[in-house]
């Protein structure tokens, strides 16, 4: 175990979690956890709560699950609530340990404080402690449909541009009140023009900025996304990304116009920001078509690690690294190459989850004193 004195002599952590309280959340009834070290391994069977307690660090920083979509499958069985309480060391706040707490009662409003003064708006707290995770199911942003791509950039964004968060939650209210009134409307029999130009008029607006936005800034992600690629996979494999939006070559409000017809019959909206996509090719071809499952393991840590670059040069110290389970989805050379990277490159707080004890601690053994193991039983 390190000293004060060795401890001293260590590179710090510009923010870290030292200490996290779960009441009532997921599988935990009751649990606090000190955190020594900036690299925390987390050992334990399956279902022990490995990934619930990474998720209830990411629900500290961003005011919900990485996970769950709504809070109350967050609840422990038999609970009427979830308790959330973690304490930081900050450089930023001249090393002022900050507490964050979030207390959710089922059917009641949800409450978030920092330092014991409660948000109006949790969209105030993003981007305060940025975080990035890294999780199994995340291939899906590389197999899948475009959601999961639009979530990832609009995550790192939101992070980066507090109006960018408030002109995309802007825009998906009034999209949501739009499909409602395509709905509604269809079921009445009856279509009323003048209210549904009121609606574009509304989602016009933010729906241009956030196109913008994302537009001018895919170019640096694109960049960063390609760099790593090739550190991660160790050759010459041309991948290329495109930001495909159908706002690229036209204006919104004439989509909009043109897509009267075809959003009444479908009762939604068929056009606009919330349809864009990140398009992947490798060799000129669809990626997720040809590509490997390395391959796509890969691109999934190299959009990743572009994400943690950007987040840490935008706020001057590194973000939060939550990894879930990356041990049984790399090979040990690219697992090397991640590890060098995340925990000897840069001095931000890491938690790294595996299942087997004694590979972890091999794998964190050349990082000496600055890990500390976790092992749940």
């Amino acid at each position: 175990m390190r000293t004060t004195d060795d401890r001293s002599r260590q590179p710090k952590s510009s923010m870290r979690f030292t200490k996290i309280s779960i009441t009532g959340y997921k599988n935990y009834q009751s649990r606090t956890f000190d955190f020594t070290e900036r690299i925390v391994g987390i050992s334990g069977m399956n279902g022990k709560g490995k990934t619930n307690l990474l998720d209830a660090i990411n629900y500290l920083c961003f005011t919900k699950s990485y996970f769950s979509k709504t809070d109350a499958l967050n609840i422990h069985f038999g609970n009427e609530g979830f308790r959330l309480e973690g304490e930081l060391e900050n450089e930023k706040e001249g090393n002022n340990l900050q507490k964050i707490v979030c207390i959710y009662r089922a059917a009641q409003k949800k409450e978030f404080y920092l330092d014991d003064v409660a948000y109006e708006k949790f969209s105030h707290h993003i981007g305060k402690f940025p975080c990035v995770i890294i999780a199994p199911d995340d291939i899906e942003m590389i197999t899948g449909g475009s959601e999961e791509r639009r979530k990832f950039i609009d995550t790192l964004l939101s992070q980066l541009d507090a109006e960018y968060l408030q002109q995309l939650i802007t825009y998906n209210k009034v999209l949501a009140q739009r499909n409602s009134f395509l709905k509604n409307e269809a079921q009445k029999g009856r279509f009323d023009l003048v209210l549904l130009e009121t609606f574009d008029q509304q989602l016009i607006l933010p729906g241009n900025y956030v196109h913008q936005v994302r537009k001018k800034f895919s170019r640096e992600l694109f960049a960063l996304i390609q760099e790593f690629y090739k550190s991660i996979s160790g050759n010459n494999e041309v991948v290329s990304i495109e930001y495909d939006s159908m706002l690229n070559e036209n204006r919104f409000e004439e989509l909009l116009i043109a897509s009267r017809q075809k959003d009444r019959l479908t009762q939604r909206t068929n056009i606009g920001t919330h349809k864009d996509d990140l398009v992947f090719l490798l060799h000129e071809n669809i990626f997720k078509t040809i590509a490997s499952q390395g391959q796509r393991k890969s691109l999934l840590f190299a959009c990743k690690l572009a994400e943690f670059e950007i987040l840490k040069k935008e706020k001057k110290f590194p973000p939060v690294l939550l990894l879930d389970d990356v041990f049984e989805k790399l090979d040990e050379n690219r697992i090397g190459n991640l590890l060098k990277y995340v925990c000897k490159e840069n001095n931000g707080q890491v938690f790294i989850t595996d299942t087997h004890l004694e590979r972890l601690r091999i794998s964190l053994s050349q990082f000496g004193n600055l890990v500390q193991l976790i092992e749940l039983t």
